[in-house]
């Protein structure tokens, strides 16, 4: 799969994350410009993880969204539709809860969580809003939803410069150490094709979820969306 607008057939996904889960990590600190350690701990602070709380971490990957979220005392389960990425997480990060699953048809009773997080991943999803559902579904009444993405930049010659970098330098920087550069550029069209701040805020709320708002960080770089199941 080499471009955003393909379907996103599942089986595809999948097997595109399973052959760049071994450096994942390492290229989306390339794609961020070095900021994801710190987004990540912007979002921690976010979610405000506590003992006992219960979480599910759609779209773990190998698991460094989750990783400080368990080391705060958080009961995390962290799903994966690639079993390439669960096998890396389960490498480097044997102590944490790996499920492997599908965001558009989560296995678990409805209001099971109180809170559920996706950092990335709901743009490959083949239907964000049914994702959106699924995680509504699985909440708790009164529990939170903090969606991580990439977005768009909001000064507009920062977003041409950045949107240019996204779609001709990643994929040939990507060749000097991926397997699967192609992948890359499947993940910098994605992000260009994925809604604004204010589109996925309307999305999240047309599926349910209540009083959406979202903050931008690296001037929108990324957009931490978060929204309240009602009670």
């Amino acid at each position: 799969m080499s471009r955003a607008d393909l379907g996103k057939d599942p089986e595809e996904v999948a097997a595109m994350f399973d052959g760049v889960a071994r450096r994942y990590d390492l290229f989306n600190d390339l794609l961020s410009l070095g900021a994801t350690k710190r987004w990540r701990r912007r979002v921690e602070k976010i979610i405000d993880p506590k003992p006992g709380m219960k979480i599910l971490d759609i779209a773990a990957g190998p698991g460094s969204s989750s990783e400080g979220l368990h080391k705060a005392g958080a009961d995390v389960t962290s799903l994966d539709f690639s079993k390439g990425m669960l096998d890396q997480g389960r490498k480097v990060r044997p102590y944490l809860n790996f499920v492997q699953g599908d965001a558009l048809n989560l296995a678990f009773k409805e209001n099971t969580f109180d809170l559920t997080t996706n950092s990335f991943g709901l743009r490959n999803t083949q239907d964000h809003k049914r994702a959106l559902s699924e995680a509504l579904r699985v909440t708790k009444p009164g529990g939170r939803i903090v969606i991580v993405e990439f977005s768009t930049p909001t000064f507009k010659p920062f977003r041409i410069l950045y949107m240019n970098y996204l779609m001709k330098a990643l994929p040939k920087l990507s060749r000097s150490g991926s397997s699967n550069p192609a992948a890359y550029g499947y993940l910098a069209e994605s992000i260009r094709a994925w809604p604004k701040q204010g589109e996925l805020a309307r999305d999240m709320e047309a599926v349910g979820w209540k009083n959406s708002s979202w903050i931008n960080l690296t001037g929108g770089v990324v957009a931490v969306h978060t929204a309240f199941k009602g009670s």
